[in-house]
């Protein structure tokens, strides 16, 4: 395993990271006695091969279910020292996030967490209720104080300017949040947070960034000869500003296509530039290079735009699924569109008159095809309702 410094939280962080929230039982608390012997049994075995590969950040968050408690489990028989454990509180008053703290830290049967993140920094008013006097985040720095909590950062899925926002405060030793090869709009988040000596992680890079476990067969062929899971990793890693990957493993072979990174993480700068000229090529390819180049240009805001429609992730989605044959991922991100509040925030193009968006788009070069082009998206990536797992 190879191990990066973690920001000035001085950890050496391994380069993958173990991700809590697939190998659970439920998304919802329930006993430890209804929790499946097989499934317990597969969480240990998943920890126990992270462990065996040196990947000993383990990360998981009180709305992940019965994760904490199932961790509790295997946990406390590893060296303490030996661990990185990072929990996640969703903002709230400071009674329910110290009670909320307390049930985490009991069910992980640790004395102390060594990352404790705020859990979905996505609004505005969660970033004033984390900073107000008596906040959130002063109840996490007094557990600090306490020795119960090493280090303090924040996750988010929150627009790039709120993370940046929330960045300068200089509140944070780390982040957790989105960016790999097929969304890179955060970019100017993680230069900021490397300006304050923040620790990056990168969330669901395989999932989020592109289902890349079932990936397309023209995905394939482009990032050939690395699969597409070890070329986006490759792409990530490859920036030294980025610490650690998330690996949301749900058994212990999902590890296994990830390891293969390492082998070439010193060659990213010969493997690499042909790759990422492919991928550019085939866009222009089936997208042309003006639209490529300048179609996120001038787009409105989901607070901008009649009915909170989502105009830039609707075409990104269309993008993908043109470019790259990506529509399984396309179609259960812009299905999840309308369901997941401001996790995912924003509305399909169903649900208003597209001919409403003249004026929010005044400021686009493509304003008058960009209503046929949502039309033309949804009638592609149409269909069933997708909720976030946390729902399911």
């Amino acid at each position: 395993m190879k191990y990066r410094r973690f920001g000035r939280t001085e950890l050496q962080i391994p380069v993958f990271t173990c991700g809590g929230m697939r190998y659970q039982y439920k998304w919802q608390d329930v006993s430890y006695r209804d929790i499946p012997a097989d499934n317990q049994k597969n969480l240990e075995a998943t920890i126990h091969r992270s462990s065996e590969l040196g990947i000993n950040h383990i990360e998981t968050a009180r709305a992940y279910g019965t994760s904490e408690l199932q961790l509790g489990k295997v946990l406390p028989k590893f060296d303490r020292e030996s661990l990185i454990v990072q929990t996640k509180i969703e903002p709230m008053a400071s009674k329910p996030f110290l009670k909320t703290f307390e049930q985490s830290l009991r069910f992980l049967n640790l004395d102390y967490v060594d990352l404790l993140s705020i859990h979905g920094i996505n609004l505005e008013s969660h970033l004033e209720e984390c900073l107000r006097p008596g906040g959130c985040l002063e109840v996490a720095q007094k557990l600090q104080a306490q020795g119960k909590v090493r280090s303090i950062g924040f996750s988010t899925h929150g627009a790039a300017d709120l993370i940046v926002k929330t960045i300068v405060t200089n509140q944070f030793d780390y982040v957790n949040l989105h960016w790999y090869y097929i969304n890179q709009v955060n970019w100017a988040a993680i230069a900021a947070a490397n300006q304050l000596d923040m620790g990056v992680f990168i969330i669901s890079p395989s999932n989020k960034g592109g289902l890349l476990y079932e990936p397309s067969p023209r995905l394939v062929d482009l990032c050939a000869p690395l699969s597409p899971i070890v070329f986006n990793n490759l792409f990530c890693l490859s920036h030294p500003q980025v610490h650690t990957l998330s690996v949301g493993a749900a058994r212990p072979e999902d590890f296994d296509e990830h390891i293969k990174t390492l082998d070439v993480l010193d060659r990213a700068d010969e493997i690499l530039p042909p790759i990422l000229k492919r991928l550019e090529e085939a866009a222009i390819e089936r997208l042309g290079s003006d639209w490529v180049n300048t179609w996120r240009t001038g787009l409105p805001s989901v607070d901008e735009t009649p009915g909170r429609l989502n105009i830039p992730i609707i075409l990104w989605l269309r993008n993908l699924a043109i470019a790259y044959d990506m529509v399984d991922y396309a179609k259960m991100r812009y299905n999840l569109l309308g369901q997941a509040s401001h996790w995912f925030p924003g509305a399909r193009a169903d649900t208003i008159d597209l001919k409403s968006l003249q004026k929010c788009l005044a400021n686009s070069p493509h304003a008058d095809k960009i209503p046929d082009l949502l039309h033309e998206a949804h009638e592609m990536l149409g269909g069933a309702i997708v909720k976030r797992m946390s729902s399911s």
